[in-house]
């Protein structure tokens, strides 16, 4: 499925494959051992190994995002663990799913970097140089002052790398690639907050210092959701260097909104061909009517009701001083898993 180990297969995004082999070779990163990775994304990792390192463990975080925002879906943003595109033939498709995902990993680059410039990781950047001197907001003057996020300095760092292989294809699904990159990146812009510190008499605010921060990656994970419950299906325009929307009844899609060509496989059996790895053994909530739910989530196929005992902490006390005391209580609760499908229904789409 994924072409032999010194290629690129299409649809991989560039930081999930190469944040597997960053982190099993930690700061010995080899470049040239990296698969799928073009020249100019290689040239940038053999003279920023150490960025390169913070985007390997910044992968961990934005697919752990990913499989929250997903963990009630039929396609849970899976991975797998022999496959060096991380998600395997689902990133093929140009779907709403592989939008998501070329999203939330380029944020998840902006993000990571940023955070290593401020936390001094890295030799190439700093703190935000721009944030010196005074400004003001509609509560008043401040300070600058403090370690202001440098966010502009990972916007361009994530879009030297991550866009590098979309540009050098230059066709419909590297547009598609190169739009949702972005939408990611300004993502994490969007949710900078001003932090503030007070000084003066008894806390008063007669003076304040203050810094641009990130919020937690969990605001841009779900912002980013949004978007995927609203993507545009669109084709391209004549003249290949845009996109008109696929139905005429819906908007033209802005700089925000994520796209895709294709529509998604359902998910609901094991289909190779479309990466899907089926719902067969889910658990399910069965009084849910959502995506969570049994009837949608096992696709009308029934579930299977296990009875299981958990424990869990109760009757807990405070003692003086200072610890938490709880006895352990076990409960008896049902947990349903979806059906496998019928053996020739199964076939049928292996």
């Amino acid at each position: 499925a994924c072409g032999s180990r010194g290629r690129w297969a299409p649809g991989a995004p560039v930081p999930a494959a190469a944040a597997k082999y960053i982190g099993a070779l930690g700061a010995r990163v080899i470049c040239d051992n990296i698969p799928g990775l073009v020249n100019k994304q290689r040239q940038l990792c053999q003279r920023y190994p150490d960025i390169m390192q913070s985007v390997g463990e910044g992968a961990k975080e934005w697919i752990r995002e990913c499989q929250h925002q997903f963990r009630h879906h039929r396609w849970n943003c899976s991975t797998l663990d022999r496959d060096h595109t991380v998600f395997g033939r689902v990133m093929l498709r140009s779907s709403r799913e592989a939008a998501f995902v070329y999203a939330i990993s380029s944020a998840g680059v902006v993000y990571a970097i940023t955070r290593a410039c401020s936390q001094g990781d890295l030799k190439a950047c700093g703190c935000d140089p721009l944030k010196r001197g005074r400004s003001k907001d509609e509560r008043g003057e401040f300070d600058w002052g403090g370690c202001s996020d440098n966010i502009n300095y990972g916007i361009r760092f994530a879009k030297a790398f991550v866009d590098a292989k979309e540009k050098k294809v230059k066709d419909a699904r590297a547009l598609m690639n190169l739009h949702n990159n972005r939408c990611g990146r300004m993502a994490v812009k969007r949710f900078l907050k001003l932090e503030c510190k007070c000084h003066g008499v008894s806390g008063s605010c007669t003076l304040r210092t203050c810094w641009l921060a990130m919020s937690d990656f969990r605001k841009t994970g779900d912002y980013l959701r949004k978007k995927y419950n609203g993507a545009i299906q669109v084709t391209m325009n004549q003249d290949g260097t845009g996109f008109t929307v696929a139905n005429k009844n819906f908007r033209k899609p802005t700089k925000t909104d994520l796209v895709y060509f294709e529509n998604s496989p359902d998910y609901c059996v094991m289909d190779k061909s479309a990466g899907s790895l089926g719902t067969a053994g889910r658990v399910c909530n069965k009084m849910s009517r959502g995506t969570d739910g049994c009837e949608v989530m096992c696709c009308g196929r029934g579930y299977d009701t296990t009875r299981v005992t958990r424990v869990t902490k109760c009757e807990c006390k405070f003692h003086w001083c200072c610890a938490v005391r709880c006895k352990e209580c076990e409960d008896a609760v049902d947990v349903h898993t979806c059906k496998a499908p019928k053996r020739a229904e199964w076939l049928d789409q292996t």
